[in-house]
């Protein structure tokens, strides 16, 4: 296959495995959708939104959140991790997003990046799911699938992110790389993989990838 080839492949498998793509983080307007994507950080989705709706009970806009202190916030967001960081970084977000943007979240991935404890992966998420502008947030999964299907060399999530953005239309950006999220969470995994369940890789996949499995495989069986 060329290159061109397994990309049609990888969009045309995601596609009829995920029809319809879930949005991981519950979230009911691009604030909260902001906050539960910091909160993220290091931490599982599954997490996050049992300890969201807790806090969001509390303080749903950026003009309740600085009500609270970042103790308070703190300690509603502890169960998460990274909590000291992540409530100094929610208080500081809302006060600047009431001074500077009338309590409304910018919409431009620079601007986002210019806010406390917000990275260029949370700030790519939170254009593309909450303004459906094209981006391409690469998390760990997307990072290891793009290097096991050798469309990347693994180096880092920059040159991830670059990688993905040349090869896959940019009308697909926004729902690939949920799918890809799914499909790794799903099909493969860093851990606990089966390749015989992973029909993207054992067909386009990196040889050398491939071939340290079923070594790695043979070494388990002969133990």
């Amino acid at each position: 296959m060329t290159k061109a080839e397994k990309v049609a492949f990888v969009i045309k498998t995601l596609d009829e495995i995920y029809p319809e793509i879930p949005i991981p983080l519950d979230h009911k307007d691009p604030y909260t959708l902001l906050i539960a994507v910091l909160l993220s950080a290091q931490s599982t989705d599954v997490r996050v939104n049992q300890i969201t709706p807790i806090l969001f009970d509390v303080a749903d806009n950026p003009y309740d959140m600085v009500k609270l202190t970042v103790d308070q916030i703190r300690d509603i967001i502890r169960p998460v991790g990274l909590s000291p960081m992540k409530s100094k970084g929610i208080h500081g977000l809302s006060q600047i997003l009431i001074d500077k943007y009338q309590g409304e979240v910018p919409q431009d991935i620079a601007l986002l990046e210019e806010l406390p404890a917000v990275g260029h992966k949370t700030a790519s998420v939170v254009v593309s799911q909450a303004f459906g502008i094209p981006a391409f947030p690469v998390d760990t999964h997307i990072h290891r699938l793009m290097y096991r299907w050798g469309f990347s060399n693994g180096k880092n999530v920059v040159q991830t992110e670059k990688d993905a953005k040349r090869l896959f239309p940019k009308e697909l950006w926004n729902n690939l790389h949920l799918q890809i999220i799914w499909y790794g969470r799903e099909y493969c995994q860093a851990r606990g993989w089966n390749l015989e369940n992973d029909v993207i890789t054992k067909t386009i996949g990196r040889k050398t990838v491939i071939n340290d499995y079923y070594k790695s495989n043979q070494k388990r069986g002969a133990k």
